[in-house]
């Protein structure tokens, strides 16, 4: 039994010699109360039954006097929870000195089965493991040196020769008397004992489980919280670029056309009157863009056609850059668009995220120069290639324009929404002046 102790303890995780098994709930407490008087009632039960059948023969004390022990020891099974190393001491005890002092009734097996179940409710139930195989080491030493007492002092013995010396040859073993009854009581001891604890650990290490359960569970709740605040965090960034990247786009094409309809009203009317419709076109554009943004906030569908009544239209994707560098021309930027393919269908198989991406880049590509360059033209090339086994999509806007003097600077955010977005899809991101003149901005995304 020490062996087992020895082995048992020394194993035992760092974790699991930390953790404390919470106390027993009320629920238990009761259902500890009602299991001891059913477990008693019975025990008397089978008492009587045995003494029926002789099994009490030899014993004189008043039957009153023997359920009353019986009760004694069955009773301290109602703290067996709730105190559990004291239980387990305070039950050894009794075992011994009742056994000495009625030794027909420790022989009943719901006696025993009380004092085993104390030993599986210190093992299972205990908070300070140390005091437990302290004490549990203290039960065992104890219980040795008891039957080891009742083998060689007491009468057992004698009566076990007797026993042999009137009966014939049948009755004899491969071992003498004494040999064989040490034995036989180790072993049944060891089994008692052993499987007490065992059984106590498991049920320990069960509920340390449960309990690993319940906290992985609810760490995977608050991530789970935590990832759901990230995702609204993350898509009220995205909505914020859309709309930093719509405004701004439309607001600049406003502001150039008003200064130009200004400067010719009275000399070129029809000229003023153009950029006037290009200024309502563009009012009207931002409007409908912005709207089918904050539809996103109120609605769930995620496409549908509608008209300017405030309806949500589908997102922009690679088709559409081709129509936002040629509506330059009104703005008076000469944009030329091209295509490259490393494969014919290239294109098509970008993803409508990443579609939407590249427009929003090349959207603030084209704000950018308008607002702060005194580019005339600028080369916007869309193309798809592989390298190192990498697929990627990349567009390069280029002007040839140098920065504008005395103009105010701009917030950053449309640049940031670029480098966001290239981040956001395992991309890279060049922006700055060009050693021969005028200002790139080159977003490539990498391709699933």
């Amino acid at each position: 039994m020490l062996n087992i102790l020895n082995r048992l303890t020394p194993g035992m995780e760092a974790e699991e010699s930390r953790w404390e098994r919470p106390g027993p709930t009320a629920e238990q407490l009761r259902r500890d109360v009602t299991g001891v008087v059913v477990f008693f009632l019975v025990s008397a039960v089978t008492l009587e039954l045995s003494r029926g059948v002789g099994a009490m023969a030899e014993e004189r004390s008043p039957i009153w006097l023997q359920h009353a022990v019986l009760a004694l020891m069955i009773f301290p099974l109602v703290f067996r929870r709730r105190f559990p190393v004291a239980v387990m001491l305070v039950m050894s005890a009794l075992f011994i000195i009742l056994s000495l002092w009625i030794p027909a009734l420790s022989l009943q097996l719901s006696y025993q089965v009380a004092y085993f179940a104390s030993l599986y409710s210190a093992v299972a139930w205990a908070k300070d493991r140390r005091v437990l195989w302290l004490g549990t080491t203290v039960v065992v030493v104890a219980m040795t040196l008891w039957l080891i007492l009742s083998l060689t002092v007491s009468n057992t013995y004698d009566g076990l020769l007797e026993q042999v010396s009137e009966g014939d040859e049948t009755w004899r073993g491969i071992l003498d008397t004494l040999t064989s009854a040490a034995l036989y009581n180790f072993i049944v001891n060891f089994a008692y004992f052993g499987g007490a604890i065992l059984a106590g650990m498991s049920s320990w290490r069960n509920a340390l489980q449960r309990t690993q359960l319940a906290e992985q569970a609810a760490q995977i709740a608050r991530q789970s919280a935590e990832l759901a605040r990230r995702a609204v965090i993350e898509e009220r960034l995205r909505i914020a670029r859309e709309l930093h990247d719509v405004v701004a786009h439309h607001v600049s094409v406003i502001g150039v056309q008003a200064g130009a309809a200004r400067r010719v009203m009275d000399r070129k009317p029809e000229v003023a009157a153009e950029s006037l419709r290009t200024i309502e076109q563009a009012s009207r554009q931002a409007v409908t863009d912005m709207r089918n943004l904050l539809g996103v906030l109120r609605s769930e569908a995620a496409t549908q056609d509608t008209d300017d009544d405030g309806g949500r239209h589908p997102e922009p994707g690679l088709a559409d850059i081709e129509v936002l560098a040629k509506s330059e021309l009104d703005g008076g930027l000469d944009v030329a668009f091209a295509r490259v393919e490393d494969a014919p269908g290239a294109l098509d198989e970008v993803s409508a995220p990443l579609a939407l991406s590249l427009y929003r880049t090349a959207q603030e590509s084209l704000t950018n120069v308008r607002r702060h360059s005194t580019a005339s033209a600028a080369v916007m090339t869309l193309r798809t290639w592989c390298t190192d086994g990498e697929r990627w999509v990349e567009l390069e806007t280029v002007d040839n324009g140098r920065p504008r003097q005395h103009v105010e600077a701009g917030s950053g955010y449309g640049l940031q929404g670029i480098r966001e977005r290239a981040a956001l899809h395992r991309g890279t991101v060049e922006i700055g002046p060009r050693s021969d003149g005028g200002w790139r901005v080159r977003a490539r995304f990498l391709l699933h």
